[in-house]
């Protein structure tokens, strides 16, 4: 006998999904064709490419997906859930510009203002270049002057000459300790290794190509000292509080360790355990080096709620961040010419798209949006009023491509 329990859970299970294939076809979306996103994420987990993950859509400020799949720990068995944290890494670059954006709102700083105006450090910069024919093998590099300042504006584009240290000056970059994105380990502020990198010699001449790497923790740092404040203090106080992101921040308290997803790695095509929370530098180490570039942990939910405000152009649930016209300025094209990356062009702190073709994907004119070296993305359309955002933690990330084929698979359920 089927017992009563039973059936209403059953029932119970149908509306859920009746009232979720509701929603997606009131703004837009067909849910059969949602789920071959649905699909092809579970896919990847079964086929061994990915632990688990999170899918989040929303349109005109209404959530039309929330879904997790596969698992946050496979060796505990813990089942991924919506609510689970994630190292954001360079998703931190676009509220790291907001921050200082709100500075340059405040009259604090021109965009175009030297960086050195404000961190002397950076007054002198030197540039590394190979050096003459038929010199010894031990000269590496030799450098010339900048021929420029660096400029606030090109450390939020990636203008600024700086890598993440690679280059024909590696080896004084390991040595400064200042080589790569994470900082979470470092026992000190941010300030001591940014002084440390502005002595560094640059791998490109200021504004004359773009370079992805340490600008938005120059950015950071230049936060700290514009407002006084440490930049995890501003980011919560004047972002993450406000917008009510409560679970975002560098570093994670112990109470919320549980929450935090395992990070894997593909090796020989399989999945490898990387790093657990008990072994996490976010959750273990000395928490003094808040990395503006890479140093966040955020939930989808939370990072929905960021991107919703960029998207109502600087507000959200009656707390203004920026002005519009501040948020439109971050997603014009500041590179100009196009470069061989996700999209054509680089606003202030993520790619931005003026041109569809040059990327040959289902995408919209004026969309904007970034990644994580965990292999999540994010996507913004202002065209579609749509937010969307997949989170996991795979580094280095498979070759299924799926943190793009995300949203392929987003815009081709869109109907209307």
């Amino acid at each position: 006998m089927i017992s009563y329990r039973f059936l209403l859970t059953g029932f119970l299970f149908w509306v859920s999904l009746s009232a979720a294939r509701g929603v997606a076809l009131n703004h837009g979306f067909d849910p059969v064709r949602l789920g071959r996103l649905d699909a092809v994420i579970q896919d990847n987990i079964n086929q061994q490419q990915l632990a688990g993950a999170v899918m989040f859509i929303a349109r005109d400020g209404q959530t039309v997906h929330l879904k997790a799949y596969g698992q946050q720990d496979i060796e505990q068995g813990k089942v991924m859930p919506t609510d689970a944290i994630f190292r954001i890494a360079s998703m931190s670059k676009a509220i790291t510009t907001v921050a200082a954006l709100m500075l340059y709102e405040e009259g604090h700083f021109m965009l175009n203002d030297p960086v050195a105006k404000y961190l002397p450090a950076f007054a002198h910069s030197m540039v590394a270049v190979p050096p003459p024919a038929g010199s010894p093998p031990e000269f590496k590099y030799v450098t010339v002057p900048a021929l420029r300042p660096i400029t606030i504006r090109d450390l939020m584009r990636h203008t600024a000459g700086l890598t993440y240290g690679d280059g024909l000056a590696v080896d004084d970059y390991k040595k400064a300790n200042v080589y790569g994105w994470n900082f979470t380990a470092h026992d000190e502020p941010i300030g001591d290794a940014i002084n440390r990198l502005a002595k560094l010699p640059l791998h490109g001449q200021p504004g004359e190509q773009w370079q992805y790497g340490f600008g938005t923790d120059v950015l950071g740092y230049l936060v700290e000292v514009v407002s006084g404040l440490p930049l995890d203090r501003f980011i919560a106080e004047r972002i993450t509080g406000p917008l009510q992101m409560k679970d975002t921040g560098f570093y994670l308290p112990l109470e919320k360790a549980n929450r935090l997803a395992n990070v894997y790695s593909i090796i020989n095509g399989r999945l490898v355990l990387k790093e657990t929370v008990a072994k996490s530098n976010y959750v273990q180490g000395p928490r003094k080096c808040f990395s503006g570039g890479a140093g966040l942990l955020s939930t989808i939910t939370d990072y929905g709620r960021f991107l919703q405000m960029l998207l109502n152009e600087g507000e959200l649930d009656g707390v203004r961040l920026l002005s519009p016209k501040t948020v439109q300025l971050m997603h014009a094209n500041h590179t100009g010419a196009k470069y061989a990356r996700d999209n054509n062009a680089f606003g202030l702190g993520f790619w931005v798209n003026d041109d569809p073709g040059f990327s040959g994907e289902l995408i919209s004119a004026g969309a904007y949006g970034w990644g994580s070296a965990y292999y999540p993305q994010y996507l913004v359309d202002p065209q579609e009023k749509i937010v969307a955002i997949f989170m996991t933690q795979l580094l280095p990330g498979g070759n299924t491509g799926l943190n793009q084929k995300f949203k392929i698979l987003m815009y081709q359920a869109l109907i209307k």
